[in-house]
């Protein structure tokens, strides 16, 4: 019982290691989150060195165990961060050390009032797929948004439609299932004001975030 405890709380820490602000030089993220890692490691440690009676080493081996978790996540999601931003458009952010979002316009996407995919999407859907092969430890979680021309009900069923239609393209391109969630939110989240045509395009979106599976 002890030792599941254990493991819990190991599990607990590391992935509390995850969430920090969003420096922007690349190497401060990498530094960061081998900072965090090690903060999380040292009390993981130290918990399992309290058992065994020798908490200083436990705290000093979780410490070394967690900033090399944290800073290789960090240097890994720097380097799939860069490969994104190749890819022709998407827009590429970092809301965090172990999270990249990536956005693609309706407009790039589909038609209007289609959830079918432009045939000219599938090139920028398949460098995505591509991506998300070379870096096997993430979730993708697919949202679908849209303005709010028409009923909320409707942009509901549409934002679904628009969503699992990538999510489904990614999979038959190679990329688990297992992995990918894929939600819509209609008119819901809107990123811009719907008063103007440029509002209106700028809510007509999907978004992909890729978040770290483990520390």
């Amino acid at each position: 019982m002890r030792r599941k405890l254990s493991l819990l709380i190991i599990a607990t820490l590391f992935a509390l290691s995850c969430a920090s602000s969003n420096p922007d030089d690349q190497n401060q993220k990498t530094k960061r989150g081998a900072g965090i890692g090690a903060a999380a490691g040292a009390i993981a440690g130290a918990i399992i060195g309290n058992q065994t009676g020798n908490p200083r080493t436990g705290a000093a081996v979780g410490a070394a165990i967690g900033a090399a978790a944290g800073g290789a996540i960090g240097h890994r999601m720097d380097q799939q961060q860069k490969e994104l931003q190749q890819i022709p458009g998407v827009e590429v952010t970092r809301p965090s050390e172990t999270e990249i979002a990536v956005q693609l316009t309706n407009d790039i996407l589909f038609d209007f009032n289609s959830a079918a995919l432009r045939p000219e999407s599938q090139t920028t859907l398949r460098d995505l797929a591509a991506n998300f092969q070379r870096y096997q430890d993430e979730t993708v979680s697919i949202e679908g948004h849209t303005d709010n021309v028409g009923s909320p009900d409707y942009n509901q069923g549409l934002s679904e439609r628009r969503a699992y239609g990538v999510r489904d393209y990614l999979t038959a391109q190679g990329v688990s299932a297992s992995r990918i969630t894929a939600i819509g939110y209609g008119e819901t989240h809107p990123k811009s004001s719907n008063d103007t045509p440029e509002g209106r395009q700028l809510n007509r979106r999907v978004e992909i975030h890729i978040r770290a599976s483990q520390v």
